[in-house]
């Protein structure tokens, strides 16, 4: 009966909702001058396209498809396991850390030849211990794409040697490497600019330079990938990360990649930054309360907010999202009440709103519509 009520008189009680006009995000980026068939910059945080060109065109990828594979490796084992390298992984054509049948390494070793030499034998291997074969462990790296919600990316192969099968799209690709820098241990390989490698009995050591230019010629470089065949064309990833911004780089079919890549990031930094829009707890919004011994109860965000946007921009909307448009006590510290979200253009952030305090019932035997009129 209580409810019923209080729907009726819900015409009596605040719900907030402030609605300032955003601008839209994205600032002119039709002067950049680039070789690549396709190309695209995402903040690697919110996936948002910051800068595009053909970014949704199917391409090979060529050795690009490594990020893929060590992503699904990483998720997949233990990397401090020892890999017993098969047959079936020596001998593969292309770039190679020649490793020979019977050889002994732990995967994590197979992951540094495979993201810095951009080794085939060592993707192959990979694959073969993970997943038992090539084609098995290509079902792997689709899953794991359709996990993303990606829609025009197909692996045939963990190495990337050409196939007309085996295609992506600069941003499909853009989105694999965000989610592969996620993980630490790729992120610490794809950064690493040299390592050395034992070789069979551990006598020797194979000394393996990262192939990624863009470690070396662009400041804040994290990774990742390049990759070339006479098929594909030079391909590249790059993720830059200066004062919490994150960017992500993509060329596809690129003869002057490393320039692409350098005005692409230069770009981006220039453009935007990455904004803390709410500290925990720094967002408070009063919600009425009924049956309670005070009229509002408290409510407040969980978490901290950031948010990739133009240096240059108008403001934010904030709209309060609430699972009710008052309350009823008693109310629990700490449950949800509801969510806070910022959008500018077409980015939105969302944070949990709770219960900041306890409320009891109210201690006077007062009515209903003594709380409401009184």
């Amino acid at each position: 009966m209580k409810r019923i009520l209080a729907f009726a008189l819900t015409f009596i009680l605040v719900f907030y909702c402030a609605d300032l006009k955003a601008d839209c995000v994205g600032e002119d980026s039709s002067s950049l001058s680039l070789s690549a068939h396709s190309a695209v910059l995402i903040d690697a945080d919110s996936r948002s396209v910051l800068y595009a060109k053909d970014h949704e065109s199917r391409r090979g990828m060529a050795s690009t498809t490594k990020i893929m594979t060590a992503l699904v490796a990483a998720e997949s084992c233990e990397l401090k396991q020892t890999v017993h390298i098969s047959p079936d992984a020596v001998g593969i054509e292309g770039s190679s850390i020649y490793l020979c049948e019977g050889e002994a390494l732990t995967m994590e070793e197979l992951l540094y030849a495979l993201l810095l030499q951009s080794a085939n034998d060592a993707a192959t291997a990979i694959a073969i211990e993970i997943a038992g074969s090539i084609d098995a462990f290509a079902d792997m790296m689709n899953k794991r794409a359709e996990a993303m919600g990606l829609k025009n990316t197909h692996f045939t192969n963990p190495h990337g040697l050409y196939d007309e099968d085996h295609y992506t799209t600069a941003y499909d690709l853009a989105v694999i490497a965000a989610c592969a820098l996620e993980n630490e241990i790729i992120r610490e390989i794809c950064s690493t600019y040299k390592v050395t490698l034992p070789i069979d009995s551990g006598c020797t050591r194979r000394f393996l330079v990262n192939h990624n230019k863009m470690l070396k010629l662009y400041d804040g470089t994290i990774g990742v990938k390049t990759g070339f065949t006479k098929a594909t064309g030079r391909c590249l990833v790059s993720a830059a990360e200066r004062d919490g911004l994150r960017l992500v780089a993509v060329t596809l079919d690129a003869p002057d990649d490393w320039s692409d890549h350098r005005t692409m990031l230069d770009f981006g930094f220039e453009q935007y930054e990455s904004v803390v829009i709410a500290e925990p707890h720094s967002f408070i919004y009063e919600l009425p309360i009924v049956g309670a011994d005070k009229e509002t109860v408290t409510l407040t965000n969980t978490e901290e907010l950031r948010m990739t946007l133009p240096k240059e921009r108008g403001e934010l909307s904030v709209r309060v999202e609430l699972l009710h448009r008052f309350e009823f006590a008693p109310v629990t510290h700490g449950s949800a009440a509801g969510r806070v979200c910022y959008t500018y253009g077409n980015k939105t952030v969302t944070s949990e709103l709770v219960f900041a305090e306890d409320i009891c019932v109210k201690t006077e035997n007062s009515s209903f519509w003594d709380k409401i009129f009184n």
